[in-house]
């Protein structure tokens, strides 16, 4: 799609007209009929005709509570309707804020997304202008909805893509064309370099996959300054077997999708990149196919890591904290950020607990979980805090050697995982773990299979703006 901004709404071509609940009078000069049944309950939509035979749809905004998911309803009425559009269409936006705006752009957006990628016979995609009507100064608020509608659907691509494609490998060339376009640094580390850098925890969980580890480390400079204000860390086990640790063969289809953290430290890079914001950013993803061979890594192994700590393996399906860890020493001891945090798809736990409508929060430092917790619930990608007692350490405990990457127990899954990483950030002050494994990955109205959400791609980038940004 392409957005245009327009002050003048032609009523005799087809029109999106919103609609808070229980609040038709507001829009009421521009129905065609008196009394629509449709009371503007949100995600609810209406077909009327005008005279000039052109299509109306009313589309319920809900209360104000609703705000904050507004480019679902956009998004179920495009998914729903846009094969009736014709080459254009309009969004009266007068009554929206600038947030609404951005709301909706990025709906109508993610209903571009096609998850048939790889099928024989592909849908043909339209090609639609969507001019959004109103009289406020609005251009930079439609760009960015359109960059962050583009990125989420880039990022939804990557996690449903399948695994014999998406390797390591194609991960580090999807952030080098991504570089290119977006004007950022990407640099890919392969095998030997990550040998000679000491990566060893990526190396030893990737050591059973013909498709070979790498770490793709993007850097972006919106300011003269040399200090990094944030680093973002993301798991890319492009597929998890399990490891010698064999996972049941349920679902291991959909094992495809613990690349879920990587995918958004690669959108987030690339969409701040694209909307130049003024502040220093860098993405290390740490990307490994952890599967079953001669040469796979085994429980009770003692690797090495970047840290210089040694780890015992007690379960080589706890190995998305494995390459996290590395990932995170890197990132404190070369890159120095002023903010660190890590995204995964890291424990079954942390769905147990959560469910699918929060992702697990982990960090000692308040002032940033009170932000990102608001943030959330603002972008409606919300947050849970989850404890890190001192107490809890004790799982961690190894004979051998400084610490074990798993418990063994059933219980406090989640929180043993953040406070495995916790080891790795040298007490950084500003770190924050978020588990995104019930909300990367799920149940959607738009697929009959499981799939990508797009979850991450508003939550950092505002957080970003929020705490990092004049």
């Amino acid at each position: 799609m392409t957005y245009t901004h327009s002050k003048t709404l032609d009523t005799s071509t087809d029109f999106i007209l919103p609609c808070k609940k229980d609040d038709l009078k507001s829009i009421a000069h521009l129905l065609p009929i008196k009394q629509p049944d449709f009371d503007g309950s949100f995600a609810t939509y209406l077909q009327l005709y005008g005279k000039d035979g052109n299509r109306i749809y009313l589309i319920g905004l809900g209360e104000e509570k609703h705000n904050a998911q507004l480019e679902n309803a956009f998004h179920k009425l495009a998914f729903d309707t846009q094969k009736y559009w014709d080459k254009s269409i309009q969004v009266y936006a007068e009554e929206l804020t600038e947030a609404n705006v951005r709301k909706a752009v990025i709906g109508l957006e993610m209903a571009q997304y096609q998850i048939g990628a790889f099928k024989s016979e592909k849908e043909k995609s339209k090609k639609t202008s969507v001019a959004i009507v109103t009289s406020k100064s609005i251009k930079s608020v439609i760009e960015e909805g359109n960059f962050t509608g583009q990125t989420i659907n880039k990022i939804k691509a990557l996690v449903d893509a399948p695994p014999n494609i998406k390797t390591p490998e194609y991960l580090g060339k999807w952030a080098e064309k991504s570089s290119k376009k977006a004007n950022y640094k990407c640099t890919v580390l392969k095998h030997k370099e990550l040998k000679k850098q000491g990566f060893e925890a990526v190396l030893s969980v990737g050591k059973g996959s013909v498709n070979k580890p790498v770490v793709i480390i993007n850097e972006y400079y919106g300011n003269t300054s040399k200090k990094v204000d944030i680093a973002l860390v993301g798991k890319g086990i492009t597929f998890d077997s399990g490891g010698l640790s064999i996972k049941p063969s349920t679902n291991l289809h959909y094992m495809k999708s613990d690349m879920g953290g990587a995918a958004v430290v690669l959108g987030v890079i690339e969409l701040i990149a694209k909307l130049k914001l003024n502040i220093n950013v860098v993405g290390i993803v740490c990307s490994a196919e952890n599967a079953v061979d001669a040469e796979s890594y085994r429980p009770g192994d003692v690797i090495d890591s970047y840290s210089g700590k040694t780890i015992e393996i007690i379960d080589t399906d706890a190995e998305g904290r494995l390459v996290l860890a590395d990932g995170l020493s890197y990132a404190v001891q070369q890159i120095k950020p002023e903010y660190l945090i890590d995204l995964a798809t890291l424990t079954g736990s942390v769905v147990r607990t959560l469910g699918y409508e929060a992702a697990g929060m982990f960090t000692h430092n308040v002032d940033m979980a009170n932000t990102m917790s608001q943030i959330g619930y603002n972008v409606h990608e919300r947050v849970w805090q989850l404890p890190m007692f001192e107490e809890y350490k004790s799982d961690l405990h190894s004979d051998v050697a400084d610490l074990r990457n798993f418990s063994g127990k059933p219980l406090t899954g989640a929180t043993n995982a953040a406070q495995f990483l916790e080891a790795f950030t040298e007490d950084h002050n500003n770190w924050m773990h978020l588990d995104i494994a019930g909300v990367s990955f799920g149940s959607s109205p738009y697929a009959k299979m499981k799939s990508a959400s797009g979850y991450g791609i508003q939550l950092i980038t505002e957080f970003i703006k929020t705490k990092l940004t004049s």
